[in-house]
């Protein structure tokens, strides 16, 4: 019942905000309520306390005792939504897939199925001694990405 009406009430209020959308919901079983959100322009505190009162002010503290804690996805959680691949296209990333390949490169496309990452490499000329810098290139199926994480430089 509290998971549907918090839910319910978080729906509505992301409905309000179509920049902003829904990571994470978790309800304990002492209803602790921890909402993680991302958005397409970033999340500010703003938009945390927004959805923190439209979630707090409907629902009867005499009914349930609960405690809320809203938050914005932080930089280190991996990407887990098409929506956030396409939000940090042209970033860096990091992914590793269920098949423990390892790929770092910058993001150049991302749709519903799958992104590519593009990248220079140093390999060996193909005639004579020393290396080359080629583009390399691979698209990966969400399906297959074991983790995503966007790689902050300074």
């Amino acid at each position: 019942m509290m998971r549907e009406k918090v839910a319910k009430l978080l729906e509505d209020a992301l409905e309000e905000n179509k920049s902003l959308f829904l990571i994470d919901l978790n309800i304990s079983e002492d209803n602790q309520i921890r909402v993680i959100l991302d958005g397409d322009k970033g999340v500010t505190v703003e938009d945390c306390m927004a959805i923190s009162r439209a979630i707090e002010h409907n629902i009867d503290r005499e009914e349930y005792d609960f405690s809320l804690e809203v938050m914005s996805s932080g930089v280190s959680e991996p990407l887990t939504l098409p929506r956030q691949y396409r939000k940090n296209l042209g970033r860096n990333l990091k992914i590793k897939t269920k098949n423990d390949e390892k790929f770092e490169g910058e993001l150049i496309t991302a749709t519903e199925e799958s992104c590519t990452l593009t990248w220079s490499a140093r390999e060996p000329k193909p005639v004579g001694k020393g290396k080359v810098t080629v583009q390399k290139e691979a698209t990966l199926p969400y399906k297959d990405i074991m983790e995503a994480k966007v790689m902050i430089t300074f």
